[in-house]
């Protein structure tokens, strides 16, 4: 039997529900209150987590608990600022939302933040997902939330009005598991004379190409090897290459990329779990979005989040437990049946409510099947140091700079590499 994401939420809430009240999560915990008993917590995150339902939930459960949600729109507004705050020391929220690109450089502090390890979590995550958040003392500062599995979204109606085809079987054919073969789809759709770019952008493509070099900017030492690195040449001048003809230069997260969801503005994207929901959001009302399970260069993985819980919470107790309840199997798979935020869960990963899982906004596309099956496809997890961040921040400007005619790819790079240099 196939489940519908609103099928999903209503089985998984019941079950979370049951959960909570069995393991004694009820309001008096004994964790700090305020003199009426009541505890405000804020939860700070970016983009879509899939937590909205899961915050009224969690408050009808804990009826001593309010939760004050702080989103910010895009990952940068997030890190700036949450790093902000730890410098000045106040202002954090109780719960801070992290993405792992910017993990390593928090590690550095593991004093700012509360270790959360604890026997009742112990094995509750993928082992490497875990280990990421892990000090070298041991001190575990972040839960894990989801993974970032990686598929193609396609406008179905504009693979159709290029006389390609349309069926997910089909669709994956042509795609193929190389960068070359995808791109090569992208030649084949605009010979048809569309007038509709391939894919959004060269830093959207960019992603998917480096979360599969083992080693893109440091080496697992540390050291920074970034712009000396041969892999990474080749992949800006393929990317850049590509984009000349298959790109509508529409730079992710920009009013002009959100508002082109609406207006055709090009016919596929590489497409994590999480985007699910994001696509949905931004394209409400428009019909044709489907998805295929294949991925250029064979599986990858962009993003996934953690909670953490500052040492400056108020309530790091009460805190504490909220993370691990948003990150317990059943909350994972309420979130995934909300956004597509794809579990990184243990138990969440063998269930059927999300292998049976579809998503009607895609057309019905089996969601749980071929994130689980891109998943298993991943076979590079790249290293990601301390300043992985920020080197990559500047090659995302370096391509930018590129997409809207600014500099040449030479200029550009040349630009990155004083860039990269002037990190120290």
């Amino acid at each position: 039997m196939k489940l519908s994401a609103r099928t999903i939420f209503a089985t998984v809430a019941g079950a979370a529900s049951i959960a909570l009240l069995a393991t004694g999560c009820s309001a008096d915990a004994g964790t700090p209150e305020s003199a009426d008993g009541k505890v405000e917590l804020t939860v700070a995150t970016f983009n879509e987590f899939g937590y909205e339902d899961l915050f009224g939930a969690y408050e009808a459960l804990n009826p001593n608990v309010t939760i004050v949600h702080k989103k910010a729109a895009t990952t940068n507004e997030a890190r700036d600022n949450l790093t902000t705050r730890l410098a000045a020391g106040s202002g954090l929220s109780d719960i801070e939302a992290i993405e792992v690109d910017w993990l390593p450089e928090l590690l550095q502090y593991p004093d700012q933040f509360v270790d959360l390890a604890a026997a009742e979590v112990d094995g509750r995550w993928l082992s490497w997902k875990t280990d990421a958040a892990t000090t070298a003392d041991g001190q575990l500062i972040g839960y894990g939330t989801d993974i970032g599995p990686e598929g193609v979204c396609y406008r179905a109606d504009l693979l159709a009005a290029a006389g390609l085809p349309t069926d997910r079987a089909a669709v994956a054919d042509l795609l193929g598991d190389s960068w070359e073969s995808y791109y090569a789809a992208g030649a084949q759709f605009e010979a048809a004379g569309t007038n509709v770019p391939w894919f959004d952008s060269a830093g959207a493509t960019w992603q998917g190409v480096v979360n599969q070099i083992e080693n893109p900017y440091e080496d697992s030492d540390g050291t920074v090897i970034a712009t000396e690195n041969p892999e990474i040449k080749a992949a800006y001048a393929s990317v850049l290459g590509a984009s000349t003809d298959l790109s509508a230069h529409l730079a992710q997260w920009s009013s002009d990329w959100t508002s082109s969801f609406q207006d055709n503005g090009f016919a596929t994207m590489l497409c994590p779990g999480w985007m699910l929901g994001v696509i949905e959001g931004n394209a409400d009302g428009v019909t044709g979005w489907d998805i295929a399970d294949t991925f250029p260069g064979g599986g990858g993985n962009w993003g996934g989040s953690y909670l953490t819980v500052p040492t400056q919470s108020a309530h790091p107790q009460e805190a504490q437990k909220l993370a691990a309840w948003l990150t317990a199997p059943e909350q994972q798979l309420s979130a995934f049946a909300s956004k597509g935020t794809f579990p990184s869960q243990v138990e969440a990963l063998d269930s059927p409510a999300l292998l049976e899982s579809t998503d009607a906004f895609f057309n019905n596309a089996p969601t749980g099947q071929i994130l689980a099956n891109r998943a298993a496809a991943v076979e590079v997890t790249p290293f990601k140091g301390e300043k992985y961040f920020a080197i990559n921040d500047a090659m995302q400007q370096a391509l930018t700079r590129v997409e809207d005619g600014l500099m040449t790819p030479d200029e550009s790079w040349d630009k990155w590499v004083s860039d990269v240099n002037a990190l120290g």
